[in-house]
């Protein structure tokens, strides 16, 4: 079984801000392989099927890891089949990476994963958001895309399905070669 979690802040006011990437991810996942993500359960917003549940925990941002945590001891999910979808500042904007263990990085929502589950070692698929130097990174992570950005979000979106279900299916070493470029 297969725990795909992806990051961000609840409400509509949120949706389409570059800090919710992995709830897009996780939406763009469900919306392709025709899984309801609608069941709510241990504060996160779940879909499944027999070897994959999707998620979107069902807080804010950087309280992420109660409801992770919950879901992984719940599920008894090998961290091994953990994957944490999110944004990733540092990153060129559409650049997808997933690694194996590592820091927080800086991001207070992964932190706060590593910090409940008591443990760095599972998966992460970061997808670069950019930076804007004119603003803070707190006022960048929480504007929404532009109009400009749509379309090639749209085409982020597709690759992080693709790699996500090919770290799914043909494991993660696969993934990795094909996707983090």
């Amino acid at each position: 079984m297969f725990l795909l979690c992806g990051l961000g802040n609840k409400g509509a006011g949120y949706k389409y801000t570059r800090h919710n990437m992995g709830y897009l991810v996780i939406d763009r996942y469900a919306e392709r392989f025709g899984i309801s993500v609608n069941k709510k359960a241990t504060k996160c917003i779940l879909g499944e099927t027999s070897n994959l549940i999707l998620a979107k925990p069902d807080t804010y941002m950087n309280l992420s890891g109660g409801p992770v945590s919950s879901l992984v001891r719940k599920h008894k999910i090998p961290l091994d089949n953990l994957v944490l979808i999110h944004d990733d500042l540092d990153m060129d904007f559409g650049r997808i990476k997933i690694r194996w263990n590592g820091s927080a990085g800086g991001h207070k929502g992964v932190r706060s994963v590593i910090e409940l589950l008591g443990s760095p070692l599972f998966h992460r698929m970061k997808i670069g958001i950019g930076r804007d130097p004119v603003l803070s990174p707190e006022e960048y992570v929480l504007i929404r895309f532009r109009k400009d950005d749509l379309e090639p979000l749209s085409e982020i979106l597709d690759t992080a399905v693709d790699a996500l279900h090919t770290l799914v299916t043909d494991g993660p070493a696969k993934a990795m070669s094909l996707y983090n470029r």
